[in-house]
């Protein structure tokens, strides 16, 4: 009887979301999902058996020598010792791989075989009829997959304490239940997976598309959280169903990009997936991308009858829990003791703390969803905040501190600087009080701890996200180099082609002074639409320079040359020996998409012609910088006058007498991957609604209308609107920004 009740009140909880569906979702996800969102090409038939035989017939113990394009030929099934060192199992696999090239090299040299041995007859009875050409590409083809079969099971176990959740998150924002499968593919439903190329969790998000969707800072990780990592991911398949039209270009998507799947269906001609997945070529379009929506279909078989493959499953049971907001930045002891719950209930259901919390470096944030046993007592934000000493909630969270060493300073300069003895300052960095220090080195100051909340009336839940304002004037089109004034109240909104030192220049505060009260790392990085504080404190001051001295200004560069560094090591080649493959893992193929660019649908590229199309953020300067010419040979090329607009959309061409197509695209993305990284430090986005476009719009305008939504943003949603020209009645994606 209990069961049947809870069998009837899950059910009435998925009709209740499927009828609510429609306010969530502002495009057509929901009715195509409801007739076959899914297909299962037939021309596919041969990939799909091939993964299914991965992921249920041979272990990580086991592994297939196969043909990367042809996947029905199987060279051989290698086996490898328990417990054996991956440089061994890539020895096995080195061997192999050099024994059947040689093979292939005989066989195609002679046509007419004659005089081959059982071996070489085998294999060339793998090819049928395939001539020479086609076997000399085969030497080189060669691949090593891993088995799978252990982990999948492992998985089938595993998913059952998440699925109720992920079925209801897919029905509420009416995407295909058959995604429910994917984390199969990239986790084996492991929450705790992490990759050695920076992916996490149960949908092994990269840190830089997952910021878009979820919490992720110096206390919190939502990626390793198995429900607020669901939830992110519902959104971002939403995303790329909605620029793509169709759930194989989505799903492939989710490893490749939707800019990259986009780039695909314009070269090709086409949004037919089987003609792509066969003719696309891309030095990025590699196996993992081809074989992304082949190995999902593989695992969505084998989970929809698992008894078929794997005999009898008892899957886990569902997750029981409460949650609760938790009113103020909090330290966990305060919460141990004020639930009270023990530490280790506590970490087992909130993954998505990080290790600083609990080692108490860091205050669980205010706002943050703590779950606690479904067994225990539902408490509201309030009652715990009652329940929590006034002197233990504090108003922000706790800033790390650091210092980088200018040229000739010296300990003992950096330590009276901060008020710390050279003897504090030497053991926080675990050096001796005496050390030289080398010019560029950070410093670990004391962590800056906030201020406490006043009074428990002060302690309240986290405000919802922000409704779109207030309609405000339309703003109109302006020449991407012009200037805007100043907004009121201690604000700049900062509009379009603004730089930094003119805002400085018209507001009477130091650039410097900027800087640091905005939290700015590069004055190279502000984007339209973003608030900058212009506080009475950060008027300018005596001795305070009006542009940012040589040294902050190189360390900035160092900071965003950084972000860019990490990004172009996310992006590496796919595991090509047992022992890559091994260290990959859990991911099946490679994991998700490597890079900011792979929730970012705008194209970036230069065309035949040397033309591009201008983005939002960009100005005539920084075309200027990335080709290395001037401002002003780039109006004479364009036939534009002084001040006349460049409008976002519209088609500009550069000079590349200087530099590559290549290079100019790589500065251009740089440009906006730490654009991009830089905003989602501070922001993340809840979803999605429509805004319907009015007489008199304008792109400007649409952002301010949303909390200075940056314009960047709207074009990355809407990668298909002429947003320099919108006419009335037009659709905008708006996404939902929330700070922190």
């Amino acid at each position: 009887m209990d069961r049947m009740r809870r069998t009837a009140k899950r059910l009435a909880a998925l009709a209740l979301a499927l009828a609510t569906a429609a306010l969530l979702v502002p495009d057509g996800a929901r009715a195509q999902s409801a007739r076959d969102a899914v297909p299962r090409p037939a021309e596919l038939q041969a990939d799909v058996d091939f993964w299914i035989r991965v992921y249920s017939q041979v272990t990580t113990n086991e592994g297939f020598l196969h043909d990367e394009r042809d996947l029905s030929v199987i060279y051989e099934t290698l086996r490898f010792a328990p417990n054996s060192l991956p440089k061994q199992r890539a020895a096995v696999v080195d061997e192999a791989r050099k024994r059947y090239q040689a093979i292939l090299e005989r066989l195609a040299a002679q046509p007419v075989h004659q005089s081959l041995s059982d071996e070489e007859r085998r294999v060339a009875g793998l090819w049928g009829k395939a001539g020479a050409e086609r076997l000399k590409q085969a030497h080189d083809g060669i691949r090593f997959q891993l088995g799978q079969a252990d982990r999948f099971h492992a998985g089938l176990v595993r998913s059952g304490a998440w699925e109720p959740h992920i079925a209801q998150t897919l029905a509420n924002l009416g995407l295909p239940p058959e995604i429910a499968a994917l984390p199969h593919v990239e986790s084996s439903f492991n929450p705790a997976a992490y990759s050695k190329v920076g992916a996490a969790g149960l949908w092994q998000f990269m840190r830089s598309t997952g910021r878009r969707y979820m919490r992720i800072d110096s206390a919190v990780d939502e990626r390793m959280d198995p429900f607020r990592s669901t939830e992110g991911a519902a959104q971002l398949l939403a995303y790329n169903y909605r620029l793509l039209g169709s759930w194989p270009l989505a799903l492939t998507a989710y490893n490749h990009g939707a800019a990259g799947m986009r780039r695909a269906t314009e070269a090709m001609g086409t949004t037919d997936y089987v003609r792509i997945n066969r003719g696309y070529k891309s030095a990025s379009f590699g196996f993992a991308s081809r074989n992304f929506y082949p190995s999902f279909l593989a695992a969505l078989t084998i989970d929809q009858n698992p008894e078929k493959y794997f005999g009898p499953i008892e899957r886990a049971p569902e997750a029981k829990f409460s949650e609760v907001d938790v009113p103020a930045y909090v330290p966990v002891k305060a919460l141990e003791r004020g639930i009270p719950v023990d530490r280790a209930t506590l970490k087992s259901l909130n993954p998505a703390l990080l290790p600083a919390v609990w080692s108490g470096e860091r205050l669980v944030p205010r706002g943050y969803r703590l779950r606690l046993p479904g067994n225990g007592e539902a408490l509201t934000s309030a009652q715990l905040a009652q329940r929590l000493p006034a002197a233990e909630q504090y108003a922000g969270q706790v800033q790390s501190r650091s210092h980088r060493v200018r040229k000739g300073e010296t300990l003992a300069e950096v330590a009276k600087r901060y008020r710390l003895s050279t003897r504090e300052l030497a053991a926080l960095n675990g050096i001796s009080a005496d050390a030289e220090l080398r010019r560029g080195r950070n410093l670990r100051l004391p962590e800056l701890m906030p201020a406490r909340v006043a009074g428990l009336a002060a302690a309240v839940p986290v405000a919802p996200p922000a409704t779109p304002a207030a309609p405000v004037a339309a703003a109109p089109a302006t020449a991407i180099d012009a200037a805007a004034p100043a907004g009121a109240g201690g604000v700049h909104v900062v509009k379009r082609g603004e730089s930094l030192s003119a805002i400085a220049a018209r507001t009477g505060v130091a650039e410097s002074v900027l800087m640091r009260v905005n939290g700015l790392r590069n004055p190279n990085y502000i984007y339209e639409g973003q608030r900058l504080q212009l506080a009475a404190s950060a008027a300018t001051t005596a001795g305070e320079s009006d542009a940012p001295t040589t040294a902050a200004v190189q360390e900035s560069k160092e900071d965003d040359a950084a972000v860019i560094a990490s990004v172009r090591r996310a992006s590496r080649a796919e595991p090509v020996s047992a022992g890559e493959a091994e260290a990959l893992g859990p991911a099946l193929v490679t994991g998700s998409e490597a890079a900011p660019s792979a929730a970012d649908a705008v194209d970036y590229s230069v065309a035949r012609d040397h033309t591009i199309r201008v983005v939002a953020a960009e100005t005539l300067g920084h075309y200027a910088d990335w080709a290395g010419v001037s401002a002003s040979r780039l109006r004479q090329l364009n036939g534009l006058r002084g001040g006349q607009p460049v409008l976002v959309g519209r088609k500009l061409k550069v000079d590349l007498s200087r530099v590559t197509a290549e290079q100019f695209e790589q500065k251009r993305r740089d440009y906006h991957y730490a654009l991009q990284a830089n905003y989602f430090e501070a922001h993340r986005i809840l979803g999605t609604e429509i805004y319907v476009v009015r007489r008199g719009d304008s792109l400007w305008s649409i952002s301010q209308r949303y909390s200075g939504v940056p314009t960047w943003l709207l074009q990355q949603y809407n990668p298909d609107v002429d947003l320099g020209e919108l006419r009335p009645g037009a659709q905008i994606v708006v996404p939902k920004v929330a700070e922190g």
